[in-house]
């Protein structure tokens, strides 16, 4: 019996109080033997073809000397959205609909950039306060909404990826929780409706895991 409907969400299988529901985060690196060791398939080329294009697109906005930075954003990616479509099987838990999960990997890379950024490029992090062709009178007011919004960058990464994975796993469950009280023509509407739903989710689950990649791609470029 849930407690509440949040309760789907929560890490509750352990054994002796070790959670295992958040060793669905780490099933990732047993898939990484595959692509070393094994022929050439669709999947693995699809894959590389994928990360390929993730590269370029990175090194545009980063620039041509950034390479060690585009595998880590790739990694980044990578690991989202395997933990997307993780969660999105039966009975597996989804680390990345819990801010714990989402907050972990935003706040210590946005953390790092400000320290790289405030202790290196300096001048350039005083610049972006202040967006060109200011008026001097709304340069303070203009400081205080840039500073505001930095600060609050990690925050928007985390509950932005956090709440889009929960929002689509709840409408699932309550859709799912009235079967048993359909008739048989709307449960076949009701098993329609959550193949397309599920099919959503899926795109939801390489969207957001894109747009974090993206968005920190975005954040670590201004630091230059």
């Amino acid at each position: 019996m849930m407690m509440s409907l949040f309760s789907i969400f929560e890490p509750t299988s352990s054994i002796f109080s070790l959670s295992l529901n958040w060793l669905s985060t780490f099933l990732g690196l047993l898939c990484l033997p595959y692509f070393y060791w094994s022929a050439p398939s669709r999947w693995s080329l699809l894959w590389w073809n994928i990360i390929l294009t993730l590269h370029n697109e990175f090194k545009i906005l980063l620039g041509p000397k950034s390479f060690n930075l585009t595998i880590m954003f790739i990694t980044l990616f990578s690991l989202i959205v395997w933990n997307n479509f993780l969660g999105l099987l039966p009975y597996v838990f989804t680390s990345s609909s819990h801010l714990v999960m989402t907050l972990s990997l935003s706040l210590p890379m946005w953390t790092a950039f400000m320290i790289c950024g405030w202790f290196n490029h300096t001048q350039n992090m005083f610049a972006h306060l202040v967006p060109q062709g200011t008026p001097g009178v709304l340069m303070p007011f203009m400081v205080v909404i840039e500073t505001i919004s930095n600060i609050i960058r990690p925050g928007t990464l985390a509950v932005r990826l956090a709440a889009n994975m929960i929002a689509g796993h709840l409408l699932l469950t309550l859709l799912g929780n009235t079967g048993p009280f359909l008739s048989y023509l709307l449960v076949l509407m009701l098993i329609f409706s959550q193949i397309l739903l599920l099919i959503l989710e899926s795109a939801v689950a390489i969207i957001q895991s894109y747009v974090f990649a993206v968005l920190s791609t975005l954040y670590a470029s201004e630091i230059h």
